[in-house]
C-alpha cells in the first residue's frame, strides 16, 4: 500500500485557494484537512509556498503512435506531459492507419495500456463512410468522435454534408470538430503559390488560413448541431470573430455547444513568424493581436471552456520544409501549464481560472469518472507547482520525442515539482520515475 501525505499546500480547488493537507492512499484522495498526522510508513511531502492542483486533463492531443513514431509515441509524449503536470489526455484518431474502426480504435488503447505514463482516452475518428462504425462506439470507454472538417492526414476530412447532419442527428455522445473550410483554404493557397510556388512565407500562414475559413467552418458546425440537437465541441478556436459564436449565459454542464482554445493561440500571434518561422505553423494557424486579445476575453468571461494544446510533433527535419510541405503542429504538452502559469504572474489570469480551465471544465465536459477535481474518493492525479522556481527551456530538458519546442529559450517563473498519477508519485525534480501508473479514463454517461 503507498501512502503520500502533502503537507502545507496552497490547495486550489472549484474557486477557492485553501492552505492545508491532503492524504493519498493507495490511488485515491482519503483525506483532505487543514492539518492530517502522518501514519506509520507514510512518505511526506512538503508542498509549503507551493500550489497543489487537479492534475491537467488535456483533452486534444496528436501522440503519433502507431505509424508516425518517428515524431514521438505514447510513451514518449505521455512521459513530457506527467513532466508538464498533464497526468489525463485524450489523443486524436489521426494516427496512421486512422483509427475509423472499432477494431483499430482498440489497438491503440491496447498499445498505452502497456506504455502510457499519464491517464488515457482516444477518440473515434468519423469519415465520410463509416458511420456504421461510429455509432458502435461506447460512451462509457471513450471520450468523444472526432471530425475533421478542415483538411487532415488521411481519409479523414469529412465534406459529405448528407453524412455530416446523419452523424450529428445519430450520437448522443461528444462530437469535437477541427473547424476550417476547405474551399477558402484551397482558394487562399492557390493565390499564394502563384506569386510564391511552394516556398510561401510562413508569415502568410495565417492569411491563407484565415479568420474566414475558420468562422464559416465553426458558424456552419454550430447551426448543425443545434438544428440536430448534437453535443458539439469546438476544438482549437483561433479568431475573436469565432467567440462571438459561444455563450456564457448558461452553466457549463447545461452547454450543448462547448469551445476549447489552445496555448499557442494565447501565448504567440503572427508578429512571431518572423522569428519563429514554421516552428509556430499550426492549424488553424497562430493569428493577430486583436484575435489573441478576443480568445482571452472570451475565455475569462466563459464564453471558451477549456484550454489545452493541439500537441503534435515533427521532426526539426520535417519543419524545416519549404512551406507547401512543412507539416503544422508542434510539441507542447510538457509546457502548457508553465505557459498559463506565466500568464497568472503577469497578472492575466488566475491561478482557479486556470485550474477550471484545465482540469475541472475538461473533466464536466466529458463527464470524466473521478478525476479533475480534488475531492475525498476521487483518483489521486495531483500536481504541485512552486510559483517561484525559475528555469529556461534548453534542449537538455526537452523530454519529446522530436527533441524540440518552440519555446525554446523562454523563461519561465514556475516549475512542476511533483506529478501523482493514480496516487502514484511519477514525477519529482526534474526527473521523470519509470512508473506506467495511466488508467484507461471512464465517462458517467448512459
Amino acid at each position: 500500500m503507498s501512502t503520500f501525505l502533502i503537507k502545507n499546500a496552497k490547495i486550489v480547488n472549484e474557486g477557492n485557494i485553501f492552505e492545508g493537507d491532503v492524504l493519498i492512499e493507495n490511488d485515491i484522495i482519503s483525506q483532505i484537512a487543514e492539518s492530517i498526522s502522518a501514519k506509520p510508513n507514510c512518505t511526506i511531502v512538503d508542498a509549503e509556498g507551493s500550489f497543489l492542483m487537479p492534475g491537467v486533463i488535456d483533452d486534444q492531443v496528436h501522440f503519433r503512435e502507431p505509424g508516425l513514431t518517428h515524431k514521438g509515441n505514447i510513451a514518449s509524449e505521455s512521459k513530457a506531459a506527467i513532466a508538464g503536470g498533464i497526468t489525463s489526455f485524450i489523443e486524436q484518431p489521426n494516427t496512421v492507419p486512422n483509427a475509423v474502426t472499432q477494431e483499430l480504435l482498440e489497438q491503440k488503447y491496447e498499445i498505452a495500456s502497456k506504455t502510457s505514463y499519464a491517464n488515457y482516452s482516444f477518440m473515434m475518428g468519423g469519415t465520410n463512410d463509416n458511420l456504421e462504425e461510429v455509432l458502435k462506439t461506447n460512451p462509457k470507454n471513450v471520450a468523444g468522435i472526432k471530425l475533421f472538417l478542415g483538411s487532415s492526414t488521411g481519409n479523414m476530412l469529412v465534406d459529405n454534408e448528407e453524412v455530416l447532419e446523419k452523424i450529428f442527428s445519430s450520437t448522443k455522445m461528444l462530437i469535437a470538430v477541427h473547424c476550417e473550410d476547405e474551399a477558402t483554404i484551397k482558394a487562399n493557397l492557390a493565390k499564394y503559390t502563384e506569386e510564391y510556388g511552394e516556398d510561401i512565407p510562413v508569415k502568410y500562414h495565417h492569411l491563407i488560413r484565415s479568420e474566414e475559413a475558420c468562422y464559416l467552418s465553426s458558424s456552419k458546425a454550430i447551426e448543425l448541431a443545434k438544428k440536430t440537437g448534437a453535443r458539439l465541441h469546438i476544438f482549437h478556436v483561433s479568431t475573436a470573430k469565432e467567440t462571438e459564436l459561444f455563450t456564457n449565459k448558461i452553466p457549463l454542464e447545461e452547454k450543448l455547444i462547448t469551445a476549447e482554445v489552445c496555448v499557442h493561440h494565447l501565448w504567440f500571434t503572427n508578429e512571431d513568424y518572423d522569428t519563429k518561422g514554421s516552428l509556430i505553423k499550426w492549424n488553424p494557424a497562430v493569428k493577430t493581436k486583436a484575435d489573441q486579445e478576443g480568445l482571452w476575453k472570451a475565455l475569462l468571461d466563459d464564453r471558451i471552456d477549456v484550454i489545452a494544446t493541439d500537441h503534435a510533433p515533427h521532426t526539426l527535419e520535417e519543419k524545416q520544409n519549404k512551406y507547401a510541405s512543412c507539416p503544422s503542429g508542434a510539441p507542447l504538452v510538457q509546457h502548457s501549464l508553465v505557459v498559463m502559469m506565466e500568464a497568472y504572474a503577469k497578472g492575466k489570469i488566475s491561478v482557479e481560472k486556470i485550474v477550471e480551465k484545465m482540469c475541472h471544465n475538461p473533466a464536466k465536459l466529458f463527464k470524466i469518472e473521478n478525476r479533475g477535481f480534488i475531492r475525498e474518493g476521487y483518483f489521486a492525479d495531483l500536481v504541485i507547482v512552486n510559483p517561484h522556481m525559475p528555469w529556461n527551456v534548453m534542449k537538455e530538458n526537452i523530454l519529446y520525442k522530436c527533441g524540440w519546442s518552440p519555446l525554446e529559450g523562454t523563461n519561465f517563473k514556475s516549475r512542476i515539482s511533483h506529478t501523482f498519477v493514480n496516487g502514484k508519485l511519477v514525477y519529482t525534480n526534474g526527473k521523470v520515475k519509470e512508473v506506467l501508473a495511466g488508467k484507461r479514463l471512464t465517462f458517467n454517461r448512459e
